[in-house]
């Protein structure tokens, strides 16, 4: 609180003053008793302060602003009364001795106040003020409707040392209070860093080097597989870690100890596969005379997922330079083939960019699955349908989903492209009438299933073998067997184009 804000009314100018103290209000606010509930403690100071000076009425105040309140009452039913007619006022800046008023209606600062002329009938008053850090706060006061004498040294001795002990209260109160509340706030914090910990998933922990001893989380425990615990032993930590870890993990954490305050790790835990991997950040908080450390706060958090989108990402790296090598080693077969056997320029384009598209189409799925392989009804659908026509649909496809390996994909793609290339053409789906019939199965034993998947064309034109095949042909029959370990049948019968592709099943996840 800072400065004036209201000036108090009808008291003289020293008394206002005092009132008006922005140290004394700071200190009388800071304690935030005003308006409290009744408090024994304080009603066995004013009903002691009755008894020692033989009065009927005693209070305790605390002089506000405006206002002055009773913390407590002892012999009146009032809780409070204006600062401008306070007895309490007066008695704050008389300074730090008990203020006696023998007979008010003869003092001529209170005998018209109102509390002397109403209802009250005050004629005696004697207070001491209470001090709280070097403020007077309010009063510990008595009060009777009679006059009396001056009352003794021992009498106001006792009622300064009933005041003296009010203060105390205020302040052991205030105390109290102001703890309740760091405890709490404590408390909240500590909340506060569980969740935010829980929610990350850390571990924090506390080692005492000299005990050997990590107070710590129980997820600490869980992480490293040990018995739930907040309570650890170092060796128990280093034992949990894998062997193969080991010897750096010791290394790297004795030359940061030794080089500066922080440490960072990352290590197995043993008896996991996959394995989990583990992270640790810790520093040193204490250290002794030698400089050696004592103390080192840290956390543990698991990276598992991060090491193993690392190995995954290692190992896309590593299929797709694979990919990209076999791919190249396909198009420039697909380009020197389609050239060889194209009449002219205008036919190479056309053939070959219609290859270099079936080929990007397992090409795209393939990279969106991260190179794990394509279900066959989903590479049949994109492969094959865009010779289809929505509006008389002549093509039937039935078979289970399989994963493909993405060599069988692309090779697979590659012959579904140019036996519906062909029938377009040439076959079934150059005539209204004519219609395919696209179907798969597998065949053997769990551990050697092979995919057979039967091309049927019907209903369109008379067939009779080329006399001279083309590069597609030979790409169905004899350029991709090797790619894909297939065995291929490709007929040329009276009633329609026949083909069989059978190929091993590999053991594949989607």
């Amino acid at each position: 609180m800072t400065g004036k804000t209201q000036t108090v009314p009808e008291l003289p100018a020293e008394v206002a003053r005092a009132v008006e103290d922005v140290d004394r209000l700071a200190v009388l606010h800071g304690l935030a008793m005003l308006d409290t509930a009744a408090d024994p403690d304080f009603d066995r100071v004013s009903s002691l302060a009755a008894a020692v000076m033989q009065v009927p009425i005693a209070l305790v105040t605390l002089v506000d602003l405006e206002r002055q309140w009773f913390k407590s009452c002892f012999g009146l039913d009032e809780t409070e009364t204006p600062t401008d007619v306070s007895f309490c006022a007066h008695a704050i800046a008389a300074g730090d001795e008990p203020m006696v008023v023998v007979d008010a209606t003869t003092d001529p600062r209170f005998k018209t106040n109102p509390l002397v002329t109403g209802k009250h009938h005050v004629r005696f008053y004697a207070g001491a003020p209470m001090i709280v850090a070097g403020a007077r706060i309010g009063t510990l006061c008595v009060l009777d409707r009679e006059p009396h004498g001056f009352p003794s040294r021992a009498e106001l001795d006792q009622l300064k040392a009933l005041a003296g002990l009010a203060a105390s209260l205020f302040t052991l109160k205030d105390a109290t209070r102001s703890g309740a509340i760091a405890e709490a706030a404590l408390v909240r914090e500590e909340k506060r860093r569980a969740i935010a910990l829980d929610a990350a998933s850390l571990a924090s922990w506390a080692w005492d080097i000299r005990t050997d001893i990590i107070e710590c989380d129980t997820l600490m425990s869980e992480l490293f597989s040990l018995p739930r615990s907040n309570r650890l032993r170092a060796r128990d930590i280093l034992t949990a870690i894998d062997p193969r870890d080991v010897y750096q993990t010791e290394t790297r954490f004795r030359d940061a100890l030794t080089g500066s305050d922080d440490y960072f790790g990352e290590y197995r835990v043993k008896g996991f596969h996959p394995p989990r991997w583990l992270a640790t950040r810790g520093r040193v908080i204490e250290r002794d005379g030698d400089g050696k450390p004592t103390l080192i706060f840290g956390v543990n958090y698991d990276i598992s997922e991060r090491k193993l989108g690392d190995e995954r990402q290692r190992l896309l790296l590593r299929e797709l330079n694979h990919r990209v090598k076999n791919t190249l080693a396909t198009v420039q077969a697909l380009a020197t083939q389609t050239v060889r056997h194209a009449r002219q320029p205008s036919q190479f384009l056309e053939a070959f960019g219609a290859r270099l598209q079936a080929l990007g189409i397992a090409h795209n799925l393939l990279s969106d699955r991260e190179w794990r392989g394509i279900g066959i009804s989903e590479l049949v659908q994109i492969e094959v349908k865009p010779f289809e026509t929505a509006e008389q649909p002549r093509m039937t496809i039935s078979g289970d989903d399989l994963l493909l390996s993405p060599d069988q994909a692309v090779g697979l793609g590659l012959i579904l492209h140019e036996l519906a290339s062909n029938a377009l053409k040439y076959g079934s789906l150059s005539v209204p009438s004519g219609r395919v019939d696209l179907g798969w199965r597998t065949q053997g034993r769990r551990d050697a299933r092979r995919l057979v998947l039967t091309w049927r064309e019907s209903g369109g034109p008379h067939v009779a073998p080329p006399d001279r095949h083309g590069f597609g042909s030979i790409l169905i029959r004899r350029s991709l067997a090797k790619v894909i370990s297939s065995e291929v049948t490709h007929e040329f019968r009276p009633e329609g184009v026949f083909a069989e592709i059978s190929m091993p099943l590999e053991e594949l996840s989607k």
